[in-house]
Order: C-alpha cells, then structure tokens, then sequence
C-alpha cells in the first residue's frame, strides 16, 4: 500500500466508527442472545468481541507509548507499507466465505463467561483508537515502529500497525454480525 496518509488514516477512521457504532447497538440486544454459540468451537457474539478485546489491551497501549516516544514527528504526505505489515493487514480482512484462521490460546475466549461489560470496554477501546488515529497525524506512520504479540523481534510501521487492528476487528464483526 502506497496512499496518502491523510486518506489512510480518514479510512481508518471511519472503519473505527462503523464499529463503534455497530457494537453500541448491540448493548440493547438480550444477553442471551449474545452468549449464543452456534457450536461447542464456534464462537458466540461477545467472545468475537473479547478477542478483539484480548487484542486490544495490547496493542492500544502499545501504539500510544510509541506514537508519544517517536523521534519522527514530521508526518509524510505518504504512508508506505511494509511487505509484511501489506501481508499481515491482507490477511485480516474476511475473505466471502470467512477464512478461518489460527487463535493463540491466550487470545482465545472460548468458554469464557462474558456479560455485556464485553461490549463495553469495546466501545471504550474504540473510542481510544479514534483519539489514536487523530494523533498519528503528526507522527511519522512509515518511520515509526511498533511491537506485535506474535513475536518481540517483529516490529511492524505504526501505519501497518493501525491497519491490521483495525481490519482485525472488522473480519471479527463480521464474524459476530453473521450469528446475529
């Protein structure tokens, strides 16, 4: 990917309040309803949410200690993707028929007994990566660096970075709104 940042992070900008608002409505649907699993390995509504949730905890912080620590605070007119973080963001977007793909246990909620303070810490962690994505207006995306939590070695740019959560939890809402 080679786009004008300021158009990247408008996409991901709206992506993020797509999602906002599409988990904040389902804060009204019954608990049931989103405890509900359509197999013993299937997952139910809030346990798509969680794992974004898992992620989140993660990676939020993440961005937001090297978006205030980076030497780069000129931004370029262009963002400029890695080959890996291009793979990586890729793969994260639902393909027609939901590709299925890997979980790491520690990222994996199945079974876990979830109430709707699931949703709510997703609308609370949405509501950070719009502040986020406002600050990396004036950071360097290309330059800048983050961790991942597949390997401490891996560090993606913090455009590739935002790419690949972003697009994570949208192939996870999919994944959630298709139960619904």
């Amino acid at each position: 990917m080679n786009a004008p940042t300021s158009e990247l992070l408008q996409d991901l900008t709206e992506r993020t309040e797509k999602h906002l608002a599409t988990v904040k409505a389902w804060l009204d649907l019954p608990l049931a309803t989103l405890q509900a699993k359509p197999s013993a390995e299937g997952w139910s509504v809030l346990e798509c949410i969680e794992h974004l949730n898992l992620y989140g905890r993660f990676y939020l912080p993440e961005m937001a200690g090297k978006m205030q620590k980076t030497n780069y605070k000129e931004p370029l007119p262009t963002f400029k993707s890695s080959w890996l973080g291009e793979y990586f963001a890729n793969t994260m977007l639902p393909k027609e028929s939901l590709n299925s793909m890997p979980t790491f246990k520690d990222k994996n909620p199945n079974g876990s007994r979830l109430d709707k303070q699931v949703l709510t810490e997703f609308v609370q962690q949405q509501e950070q990566t719009l502040q986020l994505l406002q600050q990396a207006a004036t950071v360097n995306l290309t330059k800048t660096k983050t961790g991942i939590t597949i390997s401490r070695f891996i560090r993606l740019r913090l455009g590739d970075t935002f790419r690949v959560v972003i697009y994570h939890n949208y192939r996870h809402i999919v994944q959630a709104q298709k139960l619904l």
